[in-house]
């Protein structure tokens, strides 16, 4: 055969190796047949294992293979018999085709199908004999028994899969056998198999037990390899769920697995009908968390074991005989546990509705109930259909319906929010007693089940749609939701502001005329709550119908109340200053108001005490029996479900010890809770008895039971009820059923410090307020308003009118001088003469009378940028003063006290003690640290912990403490000429120089001795009794000769390197003459001492030196202590140099660096793991990267640069002579056994190999492996931490030996570490469309397999959609599936729950989320985003984190502990690099201040820590709502602190997260955080969080979420504000007159407004705790030094450009809502980003507006007042020009290669092919400028929206109206006719412009008269402009002014057109304004363009970029030179 023949051989061989393997190259899943059962078959699961045993078999006997294929063909043709099911029949005809092969490949002769069950049983017996079956089990037991179990892993792995594999393959063989046998014969099945046969299999089937899928507890098989349930814990939770004799008995055909007994879960199965994997999930879920409850308090002891109960010793101490516990027995209380996790398991998108799922709960209880009276086992009627029972079809199916109805209507998210209800609707209708209406089961015909119809599509057509209203609350999209939420901060500012003004205008005096004008704060107030009321009424508006009346009521009362309140007041105030212009007038009326305001005044401060302050709440508590307190409490506060007791302790040092008397007050309250229910009941619910589960709380503290008394004395009887009967009870009772302690003692620690922090800033504000911003502009201001002779220069319609109705004759003449006095520039006797002409009847022309308002616009454009600071500067004292704060907290906390290797070395000594105080670990592992990566194989050594067995009598430290101190040591000692005292006192100076001559003298010793013979151990002996003699005698100078030391070292480390190798015969040679040239040196060159005491040994050592005996018999050192003691101590003889720098890997330090610190820090106390509080990492998660493939590795972008390229030259270490190398690639290398030179491509010859490196580049991207990797630690840890602590009784030392107990080898696969890490860690990853991309063959499934089969721990969630036939069609059903990886790499399934529906009914991740959440386990769960990373070394103190929960954090224990991040793509580049720092500052400082002294810390996203039991039975950890909630986790936050919930903060450890890195990556996750603020903004979360936290806690909540991005558009809107009052200053042309007079631009307010103003925009106040965090964390030099560093990569230029994206996407949801989750991917940014997509990117969001302002600043130094030069025209507006220069280049400043010329002439080559291209249907935003243009005006859909757009557009008409005047055409003439004739002007362009831009299909016909009209109309506009110019004062200035005024007159038109799009096509210029945009678009690009092109004519300048982006990079030793331009070979042309 030639060579390509057997290539291609070859090739057919492994391709079919692959087939029927099922895997890759890679060792991946394959594509074959086998790795593709349709969805619509997978229910049934033996299709995919008999397919798997097939290509087991392939080998051993194709016949068998092919027997094996046919039936599961048959099984999918009965499943599908007409293949209508998706890829059914692809599936079939493929296995067809494979079974046709397999006959194929037979040779000769037919296939006798009547032997296929002989071949099976034969086949059977051989291939039990061919894998040894009977001793398969034996020898791996024995082996995983043995005690060196861990010394084979690999054999102890591999015996494992061969076992499962083989009897997974009988299991297939023996079922598909017994089928056969009754498809032959099913009258004779039993005897077609052989009794002998038959018992083989059935022995064969019970050693299957572990293939039987499950989770974590195999609770329905048994096993022998997993030990957890053994664990007396686990068996006592599934003793206690076993069927108790009150149960009726189920009916005999119900099936029960044979390997367990019934219990009580098979008898809800049985009553409601749950599914059943539901059942057997919440079955392992309850024993999970029953179990680790009870490790919690002891193991039992007992054979028998039972979960313990503290009812006996309650009863022996209760003597009451009130209901108590006892009325309910434990086994009822887990019967009706085990009901409400059933019910919450299966409720699908339920889960999200708490308060529904209570009344589900309390229902199915009564029946339940019901059933136990009887004692009749029989389903309930609630689940009954004709279909059989179903609890899912029947109960939830109905309220899913209606809730998917309701998500469908909101258009996508384009709906108002207004109109459809959401999740939080539907929950808030069981917070009434109208929810009664649904009875149960449930009416369908009741309103809340009302479908609504589709909504129009049709804007303007009008037309209401039949459905039901919203409850409680309505999310109308209006800018007003901030005053309504936060009305108390606006009053409390504009009160402030206008008392701060008066006393201004005052000049500061406090007297009476101060105090009359004060009290005008009394109507400001009013008409302020006036205000709010009206809102209460508007923002209800589409929820009157649904509310509760009295909620509805007491809107109406307010706002009569506040209506008369603000009449009376303004009344009474305005009649008192009446009174006081009279001459005669009294005081009555003003001493009236006085009392009515005091009054008033009164009684709202004695509201607020009472309702507001913690100890006064708690006394209007005790007074609700009282009507009028109720009713004033009422009033005052809205009585809502959630939101109650949100206050915080009054003291800062008082202890309040708050208890309750075993559980007695609870149980009263809730009866007192139903009396009042009962009594009040209309709908007979409650007329029956209804039995109340007791609650206590072993977590909880004595505020859980405030919530219990609280909410049932105080809420309307059932609402109360429900909240406590299931979201209490369930988690109290879960946690608590067997506390010891019937009194729970909280000790009040969290001190009410916000109060403080708040008026220390609240003081500074006001101080600067006054002081700099009112104070200064009084004495303007009255100059301004004085000023009634200003003359402007356009037509004045404010500043200036005349009245018609009153002439001058009604004046006398006195008054019409006085009148006129200063109001006018004519003289007096010309005024004189004006009246007296009026008097004889002869009215001049301008004898109308004058009225003059003060100059009002002028005053307003001088108080508006100040009054805007002074809003907005609230924050900026809060962020400075909070910077302190949390710079002192870290301080105290002691973070940053190990900031430097050097500080690790100093500190040492200290570890130990510190890591075994916090981290209760009994022995430490040899690798404390344990940090994975980043260690070269020399730094390992020196980093290793040594085991310290006991053979040295010191302790023996790491390498890198002792490196060079030994030559250190000796230099001292030779050189020396001190005492013997003076030379150790030298060497004791450093500690670790005194530790490594110890170990050496010691070593040395253990050594010699250990290998000489008896001569060489009696020389040895000898020598080291004359150097204690010598010490003693303080003789060692004259006894030793130190000045030769180096000759002994010289000899001793050529010894020690000889011993470390394996003994060879010359070696051995070699070390017998290394001993005795060291005899001979310690003989002649060191020893001086007097040998003759010692004569005889002397003489006899030397005589054996003589002969040659001496030490001629030495033994080599095979003991591996020894070994290790030989190479250390050859380690410490050869270090020279100083390891100041290990390790040299920046990311080991920083890790190395924090852990040591964290061990000093101040954390709980860890219990041993089985005590531990067990916990679930979450995981969502879509469709980003799982693993980089090697395409996409080696991939190369435009410039030649491939990521792994790229991978290889960014992770370097700095080298000491400050150079720096790549070392992480390297290490890689070595690790892999390759040479540091090998090549890429190299790699790719070892599938192995290519794995690795794909993992590598993985682990460091932001991929879902790295985050996989990194969560499994935790696992790692615990096993390590419970292989330690395994010896629970005794004293550990004395029972291992020491070598036993610190070797931590194999700890991985002891099987209780397995079991005990299993039990208290679970990790779900839920991957939403996992199943679709496994059926699609995306390599992201492959790769999800792969994680799989690399931690078997890990778990897989996803919905998996089936096809299945009903009725002849096909549906969609869709399921929630949990999977893991099986012995086959593929796969299984652990639980199936079918759902109602397709479950992303809301926004995406909130639902993927939730689907999954049933299959997490624990008290605890974290949940971590698919960017983040963990740490061996942080997993260990998991353990620390989790006794939070039990620590004292206030008046509420924690149910959210939030955890410290580390950024770690900060040094990708300098945009990295400046959002880590942000998000470091705001992830530590920052959140360190909100939760204390704050507390209002949220759920800000990952990595938080849950207390799962209290979120599961409250909505979950997140909202899902559409839209509203797109910022799905702070509502988590929200929710929770509404819920009695408290949010703590911790910083002792720390979770790895990526962060975006390139620009617009950053814009794109901005603009998405902002819109998230602007739709909080309307939710009702928000508002009643503003409404029920008190004032000063208000504040932080408003500041920290919300008010941070108004604050934020305020900056900006300060910029708009000040320059278009400077621009109405200039075009009026009043400026000058006012500047000469008042001097405003010297103003010290308007300069201080600026200034901060420009401090805010550009980053200085982000920047405040950003650097504090530094000094703290890093030092000041190394903190001062990065911000400067900073600064020179233009940090400013980027917060600036910041602020307009935040402030572009927060405005633009308020007003129109379109905020999209944008997917901003996470990959590496070098490549280089198209000047069109920038421009799509940032257009609408900046250009337009950075444009805008350059226009505003041109106009204001056109025509502005420029007496103080071009340096006063830049001071004043510096901060706008940087603005708008950051807003339109920064895009292209931080864009790689930006400004290179070939790329310049590509990106406008593409930007006006893009800008040209008209595109049509199906054209995306990214290919034509049209469909851009569409989708940018998306977001205007309502009417509201349209009119804000038209209002806001106005403002660009004051430019042409401003301008015309200017011309000097029109010389002095200010009327209307000027303005009018611009318009027609104006017109007449519009109409050239239609002309030359007329459409071209249209004249296709007529070129050539087109043509000629379009030439004759431009001579004649050019004519006619020249003639202008030359006949009229028209002048060439004019003609630009002309343009610079009309094209903001266009640009306004244009918006406004744009705003009503449908009308403009309804009136058919729609073409013509699309026209008008693109010329406007092409003329912006071309703005923005043009520097940068001029700019890439310089190629020093895209050098100057690179260093600029890249600078960070630069300095740790990147080559970006060489990632630019790549190791392309065509780089340099």
């Amino acid at each position: 055969m030639s060579r390509a023949e057997i290539l291609w051989e070859r090739l057919v061989r492994a391709a079919l190796r692959r087939e029927r393997t099922g895997t890759d190259r890679y060792g991946l899943p394959s594509s074959g047949i086998v790795a593709n059962v349709p969805s619509s078959l997978a229910n049934n699961r033996d299709i995919d294992a008999i397919l798997r045993a097939a290509d087991e078999i392939q080998d051993d006997d194709p016949n068998v293979s092919r027997i094996l294929c046919e039936h599961a063909y048959s099984l999918a043709q009965n499943l599908d018999p007409n293949s209508e099911g998706r890829g059914v029949l692809q599936f079939k005809t493929g296995l067809m085709s494979v079974i046709k092969q397999k006959l194929a490949k037979r040779e000769g002769g037919s296939i006798d199908r009547s032997q296929d069950l002989a071949r099976l049983q034969e086949f059977y017996k051989l291939y039990r004999e061919k894998h040894n079956v009977d001793k398969l089990r034996e020898e791996e037991m024995k082996l995983r028994e043995s005690s060196a179990f861990s010394g084979n892993l690999g054999e102890l792995e591999r015996k494992t899969v061969k076992r499962k594999r083989v009897f997974a393959t009988l299991k297939v063989l023996g079922a598909v056998l017994e089928q056969l046998c009754k498809e032959v014969s099913p009258e004779d099945a039993e005897r077609l198999i052989p009794e002998e046969l038959k018992h083989v299999m059935e022995s064969d089937a019970a050693m299957t037990e572990d293939l039987v899928a499950y989770n974590i507890i195999p609770l329905d098989a048994p096993t022998i390899t997993n030990v957890i349930p053994s664990f007396p814990e686990v068996r006592a939770a599934i003793s206690d769920l076993k069927y108790f004799r009150d149960l009726p008995k189920l009916p005999e055909n119900f099936p029960i697995p044979a390997t367990r007994k019934a219990d009580i879960l098979d008898f809800l199965h049985y009553v409601f009908g749950f599914q059943k994997d539901s059942v057997s999930n919440q079955r392992e879920h309850l024993v999970h968390l029953l179990a680790d409850e009870q490790s919690q308090l002891r193991i039992p002891e007992e054979p028998e074991p039972e979960l313990r109960s503290d009812e006996e010793s309650k009863e022996r101490h209760n003597t009451e005989t009130e209901f108590s516990l006892e009325a309910v027995s434990k086994e009822k209380k887990l019967l009706f546990l085990s009901l409400y996790f059933l019910i919450w398991g299966e409720a699908s998108n339920i889960r999200f509705l708490p308060e529904c799922l209570c009344y589900i709960f309390h229902h199915m209880g009564r029946e339940l109930e019901e059933i136990l009276r009887q004692q009749i086992a029989q389903p309930a009627n609630s689940c009954v259909s004709e279909n059989g029972v179903s609890f899912l079809d029947q109960v939830v199916c109905p309220l899913y319906e209606v809730v998917a109805v309701e998500a469908a209507n909101n258009d996508n998210g384009r709906a108002p929010h207004s109109a459809w209800r959401n999740y939080d609707d539907f929950n808030e209708y069981f917070w009434s007693l109208r929810c009664f209406e649904l009875s149960w089961p449930w009416r369908t015909s009741s309103s809340f089940f009302l479908k609504p119809t589709p909504r129009s599509k049709n804007i303007l057509k009008s037309g209401k749609s039949e459905r039901q209203g919203k409850t409680s609350f309505v999310e109308h999209r209006t800018c007003l939701h901030l005053y309504h939420s936060f009305h108390r901060l606006w009053i409390f500012l504009f009160l402030m502001f206008q008392g701060l003004t008066i006393i201004a205008f005052n000049n500061g005096r406090i007297d009476s005329k101060t105090i009359r004008e004060v009290l005008s704060l009394g109507p400001t107030f009013v008409v302020m709550k006036f205000i709010q009321s009206a809102l209460d009424i508007v923002m209800m508006y589409g929820a009157y119908s649904t509310a509760r009346r009295l909620a509805v009521s007491r809107i109406f009362l307010r706002f009569l109340w506040f209506s008369i309140a603000s009449v009376v007041i303004c009344f009474l105030y305005v009649k008192a200053l009446d009174e006081e212009n009279k001459a005669n007038g009294d005081s009555v009326v003003y001493r009236i108001y006085v009392i009515v305001l005091g009054i008033y005044a009164g009684v709202q401060f004695f509201l607020s005490l009472l309702m507001r302050l913690p100890a006064c709440h708690s006394l209007t508590n005790q007074c609700d029996s009282w009507p009028l307190v109720r009713f004033i409490k009422w009033m005052n506060q809205e009585h809502y479900y959630v939101g109650r007791g949100l206050y915080e302790r009054t003291s800062d040092y008082i202890k309040c010890i708050v208890k309750c008397k075993s559980q007695r007050n609870v149980i009263r309250g809730m009866r007192i809770g139903l009396a009042r229910f009962q009594g009040e009941d209309k709908n007979g619910w409650a007329k029956d008895r209804v039995k109340v589960f007791p609650c206590s709380s072993k977590r909880g503290s004595a505020s859980d039971f405030e919530i219990v008394l609280d909410g049932l004395e105080r809420m309307e009887g059932l609402d109360g009820f429900l909240l406590v009967h299931c979201s209490v009870f369930v988690m109290l009772l879960l946690r608590n059923d067997t506390s010891k302690s019937s009194s729970f003692v909280v000790p009040c620690k969290v001190p009410y410090r916000y109060v403080l922090f708040w008026l220390v800033v609240l003081g500074c504000k006001f101080s600067f307020a006054y002081f700099l911003q009112i104070k200064p502009l009084v004495k303007p201001t009255r100059i301004i308003v004085e000023l009634n002779t200003l003359e402007y220069s356009w037509h004045d319609f404010v500043s200036k009118r005349f009245r018609e109705d009153i002439s001058i004759s009604s004046f006398s003449l006195w008054e019409w001088i006085q009148y006129v006095d200063g109001c006018t520039v004519k003289t007096k006797s010309e005024v004189i003469l004006e009246w007296e002409i009026s008097c004889m009847g002869i009215e001049a022309s301008d004898a109308r009378l004058p009225v003059y308002n003060r100059n009002a616009l002028t005053v307003a454009s001088l108080w508006a940028p100040v009054v805007c600071i002074y809003l907005l500067d609230i924050y900026l004292f809060y962020t400075v003063i909070s910077a302190a704060w949390g710079f002192l907290l870290g301080a105290r906390d002691r973070l940053g006290e190990i900031r430097s290797l050097d500080a690790v070395h100093k500190l040492f000594e200290r570890f130990p003690e510190a890591f075994m105080d916090k981290l209760h670990v009994p022995l430490p592992s040899r690798c404390v640290f344990g940090l994975p990566i980043g260690y070269q194989v020399r730094e390992m050594e020196l980093l290793l912990m040594p085991k310290n067995s006991g053979s040295l009598p010191m302790v023996q430290w790491p390498l890198f403490l002792l490196a060079s101190k030994i030559f250190l040591a000796k230099d001292i000692a030779v050189e020396s000429r001190d005492s013997q005292e003076e030379l150790w006192d030298r060497i004791s100076r450093d500690d670790y120089m005194k530790y490594a001559v110890e170990e050496c003298y010691h070593t040395i010793n253990l050594i010699l001795t250990a290998i000489v013979d008896d001569e060489g151990k009696m020389w040895v002996e000898r020598i080291y009794e004359d150097i204690r003699g010598s010490l003693a005698k303080r003789n060692i100078y004259v006894d030793f000769q130190l000045n030769n030391l180096p000759l002994v070292i010289q000899k001793v480390t050529a010894l020690m390197g000889i011993l470390k190798e394996v003994e060879t015969p010359e070696l051995v040679n070699g070390a017998v003459k290394a001993v005795q040239d060291l005899y001979d040196v310690v003989r002649i060159d060191i020893l001086s001492i007097n040998m003759s005491k010692h004569y005889d040994e002397w003489n006899m050592l030397s005589k054996a030196r003589t002969d040659g005996r001496l030490f001629s018999k030495l033994k080599w050192p095979t003991d591996a202590e020894l070994r290790t003691q030989v190479r250390r101590l050859y380690s410490l003889l050869t270090i020279k140099e100083s390891a100041v720098n290990i390790p040299q890997n920046l990311e080991a330090r920083r890790r190395l660096e924090f852990f040591t610190n964290s061990l000093f820090m101040e954390m709980p106390v860890t219990k041993p793991v089985r005590e531990m509080l067990s916990f679930s990492v979450f995981t969502p998660y879509y469709s980003e990267t799982v693993l980089y493939s090697m395409s996409e590795l080696l991939k190369r972008n435009e410039d030649g640069i491939s990521v792994l390229f790229y991978l290889q030259k960014i992770y370097p270490v700095p080298h000491p002579f400050l150079l720096f190398i790549a070392d992480e690639w390297k290490n890689f290398l070595a690790r892999i056994g390759r040479d540091e030179n090998t090549l890429d491509s190299e790699l790719n010859d070892n599938p192995n190999d290519i794995l690795e490196l794909r993992f590598w580049a993985s682990y460091r991207g932001q991929t879902l492996a790295r985050t996989v990797r990194g969560m499994m630690y935790y696992r790692k840890a615990l096993m390590l931490q419970t292989y330690l602590e395994r010896m629970t009784a005794g004293d550990m030392e004395a029972a291992l030996s020491m070598n036993e107990a610190t070797d931590t080898q194999g700890f991985e696969f002891s099987p209780e570490a397995r079991a005990q890490a299993d039990l208290k860690f679970t990790y779900v990853v839920t991957c939403q469309i996992y199943g679709k991309q496994k059926e699609e063959q995306k390599p992201q499934a492959a790769d999800i397999a792969m994680l799989m089969q690399r931690h078997e721990a890990l778990r897989v969630a996803f919905i998996d959609e089936v096809e299945t036939l009903k009725d002849g069609k096909v549906h969609t059903e869709f399921y929630s599936k949990l999977v893991k990886a099986d012995i086959n790499g593929k796969d299984k399934d652990i639980y199936s729950i079918k759902l109602p529906g397709n479950p992303k009914l809301g926004e995406g991740k909130p639902e993927n989320l939730n689907h999954a959440i049933v299959f997490t386990r624990g008290n605890a769960m974290q949940t971590i985003d698919m960017n983040q990373d963990n740490y061996f070394e942080e997993a260990l103190k998991m353990r620390n984190l989790l006794e939070e929960f039990n620590s004292d954090h206030g008046i509420r224990p924690p149910t959210i502990l939030g955890v410290r991040e580390h950024v770690f793509t900060g040094s990708v580049s300098s945009l990295a690099s400046f959002m880590s720092n942000q998000e470091t500052s705001f992830v530590t400082l920052g959140q360190r201040v909100l939760a204390n002294p704050l507390k209002v810390r949220m759920h800000y996203g990952h990595p938080d820590v849950f207390d799962r039991v209290f979120h599961i039975t409250r909505g979950g950890i997140s909202k899902a709502s559409r839209v509203i909630n797109i910022s799905e986790d702070i509502f988590a936050g929200f929710n929770s602190t509404l819920r009695q919930g408290n949010i703590t903060h911790h910083e002792y450890i720390q979770v790895g997260k990526g962060r975006d890195v390139g620009l617009n990556q950053i814009a794109l996750f901005e603009g998405k955080v902002a819109g998230g603020n602007g739709e909080q903004v309307l939710s009702r979360d928000v508002y009643r969080l503003g409404q029920l936290f008190d004032f000063f806690r208000m504040l932080s909540f408003y500041f920290t979420t919300v008010g941070f991005y108004c604050c934020t558009m305020l900056t900006v809107l300060t910029v708009y504000i000040f320059l278009y009052g400077k621009t109405y200053l200039a075009l009026s042309g009043v400026d000058e007159q006012i500047e000469d007079r008042a001097k405003i631009t010297q103003n010290t307010a308007l300069t201080v407004a600026l200034n901060a103003q420009f401090l805010f925009q550009i980053g200085i106040f982000t920047a405040v705790p950003m650097i504090l965090g530094f000094i703290l964390e890093q030092g000041f030099l190394r903190a001062i030094v990065g911000f400067v560093t900073m600064q020179f990569q233009l940090a400013t230029v980027f917060f600036t450009f910041s602020l307009g994206t935040r402030t572009h996407y927060f405005g633009r949801t308020i007003l129109h809502g379109g905020v999209k989750y944008h997917v901003t991917g996470r990959g590496f940014v070098v490549r280089h980003i198209k000047f069109s997509e920038n421009y799509r990117l940032y257009s609408r969001s900046h250009f337009v507006k950075g444009l805008e302002v350059v226009l505003l600043l041109v106009v204001y130094v056109a025509y502005g007042y420029k007496e103080g030069g071009a340096l006063a025209y830049i001071l004043i507006t510096v901060s706008s020009w940087f603005m708008a220069i950051s807003w339109l280049f920064a895009p292209y400043l931080f864009n790689p290669s930006g400004f290179e010329w070939q790329k310049t002439v590509e990106d406008f080559r593409d930007w006006t092919n893009w800008l040209l291209y008209r595109g049509g249907i199906g054209v995306k935003g990214e290919e034509s400028w049209e469909a851009w243009w569409d989708e940018e005006m998306a977001h205007i859909r309502t009417v509201s929206g349209r009119l804000m757009e038209t209002i806001l557009s106005l403002r660009f008409f004051i430019f042409q109206y401003g301008v015309v005047y200017k011309l000097n055409v029109q010389d002095t003439d200010t009327s209307l006719t000027v303005y009018g004739f611009s318009w027609i002007v104006l017109a007449v362009l519009l109409v050239l412009f239609k002309v030359f831009t007329f459409s071209q299909k249209i004249s296709v016909n007529f070129q050539l008269l087109l043509r000629f009209v379009q030439g004759l109309s431009f001579l004649l506009a050019l004519a006619g402009l020249v003639v202008a110019v030359v006949i009229t004062p028209l002048s060439v200035p004019d003609i630009f002014a002309s343009i610079l005024a009309f094209v903001p007159t266009g640009w306004g038109i244009l918006s406004i057109a744009v705003a009503w799009k449908p009308l403009m096509k309804k009136l058919g210029v729609w073409k013509s304004i699309r026209s008008v945009a693109r010329l406007y678009d092409a003329g912006m690009g071309m703005l923005v363009f043009v520097p940068i092109a001029l700019f890439s004519w310089f190629p020093f300048i895209s050098t100057f970029q690179t260093r600029l982006m890249f600078n960070q990079a630069f300095s740790r030793g990147l080559e970006i030179s060489l990632i630019l331009a790549g190791n392309n070979p065509n780089s340099g042309l």
